[in-house]
């Protein structure tokens, strides 16, 4: 039987698509973006404070960078952000039409960025491009709906992804070197017709913890494929989570009210919020954009 946890609010932040938390080991802080509020946040665990900026297009994820400050995926390809200030320089765009948007990304463990892009109307018409430190990028994927959480394991050889109306997860063979992936395959798939998996994270031991849309839900599940901890949060659309602190023990989980019913906000006072839980097991560091 799965251990059953349940996350508490630390932020009541109201954002309309909270999305994208990076732990900063060395600042000891979360960042996190607001999608359609096209802001970046940054929260102090230590003090609860929260400040914010505004980005010029919706922000769709961030990472950071082995030469200081951020990278981010914006609606029109990825920039180069001061933290200090919100500045930003063009690294290199994306092509896509108006009505496409970046969406999750996250870096692989030698400094990629992987951006996943979707269609405003769900219409898949997204892509999965990759992005080097000089701004070279290739499509890996298109066709794609809604894309969503990634992941790769420690030594780097799988990579995890999720386009949500597919209800899986699946598997590829990763290519370091080249930053290619080959031999897709199922590895998670969900029966649930209302719950959507979303974001994602891994755990130390391997573990996917994976956010759960309009279910109120992060859900791990073992390096046995096995359900074994359910975090259940007072908020039905899960966005995604990521490790921090000390001993990145930390689950930091953010939340959304885009979507709900105006019947649904009264239930959900909190929603958009970001939320906290203590897990059994450490995560792992995000890795760092190599530019």
């Amino acid at each position: 039987m799965a251990t059953e946890l349940d996350a508490e609010l630390v932020l009541d932040a109201h954002a309309t698509l909270g999305e994208g938390p990076v732990w900063d080991a060395e600042a000891g802080v979360l960042w996190w973006v607001d999608i359609e509020g096209r802001r970046i946040h940054r929260f102090d665990p230590a003090t609860h404070d929260d400040t914010s900026f505004e980005t010029a297009t919706q922000v769709g994820a961030l990472a950071l960078r082995e030469g200081g400050g951020l990278v981010a995926a914006l609606a029109d390809g990825v920039w180069i952000v001061d933290p200090e200030g919100g500045a930003a320089e063009l690294l290199v765009g994306l092509g896509e039409p108006p009505d496409v948007r970046s969406n999750e990304s996250k870096c692989d463990p030698v400094g990629r960025l992987l951006v996943g892009t979707m269609a405003f109307d769900y219409l898949p018409i997204g892509s999965l491009y990759s992005v080097e430190a000089n701004g070279s990028v290739k499509r890996l994927l298109d066709s794609l709906s809604i894309a969503n959480g990634m992941a790769w394991t420690a030594d780097g050889d799988t990579f995890y992804y999720i386009d949500s109306p597919l209800r899986r997860v699946d598997a590829f063979d990763y290519d370091l070197a080249t930053g290619a992936i080959s031999r897709r395959r199922p590895y998670l798939t969900f029966d649930d017709r209302v719950a959507k998996p979303d974001g994602m994270a891994i755990d130390a031991e391997g573990g996917l913890w994976i956010a759960f849309w309009d279910d109120g839900e992060v859900r791990r599940y073992g390096p046995d494929r096995a359900l074994d901890v359910v975090v259940h949060v007072p908020a039905t659309q899960v966005t995604s989570g990521v490790f921090g602190g000390p001993d990145l023990r930390d689950l930091y989980i953010t939340t959304a009210t885009t979507g709900l019913p105006a019947e649904a906000l009264p239930e959900q006072p909190n929603a958009g919020g970001l939320f906290h839980v203590r897990a059994p097991v450490p995560g792992v560091l995000p890795h760092r954009f190599a530019g």
